[in-house]
């Protein structure tokens, strides 16, 4: 019997509070495709918000707990349900400990961390989620912290276009910012809606039933702008669409 691949898991803020079931929907697929799922009850926030408000002192102290939350050494990865989250740790982190001590701890975890649908096909090398169905029309809104800080673009639409009766429909610019950005929406407001009103008519162009993505962030923004317009459109999670049908 093959060796089981042992994970830990990130749950971001997000999620935790507002979407556990996307945390719980990854955790279902990562354990059918045979792999052993650790979850440390002590993790909190990866640093972000204040790391993105100027707050690097506060930045520094919630990154330092992570990286000692994280510092399990027989789990293999660590995984989470956010690019953006995964995006920090990876790029930002690098600022943080540059003249840390912890630098080289550090270092040894940043090649471990990967975002959900990126583990599942660049290091599990899985393209189809057995038994994943859900017939509807979908369109994919490519996040810019799955895009640009990590690279992400032709996996999620790999998994997600093997799903049973899921149609993929591309938006016009797909690629182009939903106006969320953390505490831009808040500072930015009009600006910040206005984006996320050309993203949703993009995605209604195309007949979709759904608007999906790696990042809940993006995702609930989206979603604010769709029920208060009152637009015949939903949001929805990669993981979510992978757990489903089965």
């Amino acid at each position: 019997m093959a060796k089981k691949i042992i994970v830990d898991i990130f749950i971001p803020c997000f999620v935790d509070q507002m979407f556990p079931e996307t945390g719980m929907n990854m955790v279902k697929v990562l354990e059918s495709v045979g792999c052993e799922v650790n979850y440390n009850p002590n993790q909190t926030c990866c640093g972000q918000p204040a790391f993105n408000a100027g707050f690097f002192s506060e930045a520094r102290e919630v990154a330092t707990k992570f990286l000692d939350d994280f510092s399990n050494e027989t789990s293999s990865y660590i995984v989470a349900p956010s690019a953006s989250c995964v995006g920090m740790v990876r790029n930002a982190y690098q600022d943080i400990f540059v003249k840390s001590s912890n630098l080289v701890k550090y270092r040894a975890m940043q090649k471990k961390v990967y975002e959900f649908t990126e583990f599942l096909t660049d290091v599990l090398g899985i393209t189809a989620i057995p038994g994943a169905s859900l017939p509807a029309k979908f369109t994919y809104h490519d996040s810019c912290s799955a895009l640009r800080e990590c690279g992400i673009k032709a996996g999620p639409r790999a998994l997600l276009q093997n799903v049973e009766g899921f149609e993929l429909v591309e938006m016009e610019d797909n690629e182009t910012c939903c106006g969320f950005g953390g505490t831009f929406a808040v500072k930015f407001e009009a600006i910040s809606s206005a984006m996320a009103e050309q993203k949703v008519d993009n995605a209604l162009a195309t007949g979709a039933d759904f608007i999906v993505s790696t990042d809940s962030s993006c995702l609930m923004h989206l979603e604010a702008y769709i029920k208060k317009q009152n637009k015949p459109i939903r949001t929805m999670h990669i993981a979510d669409v992978l757990a489903s049908g089965w």
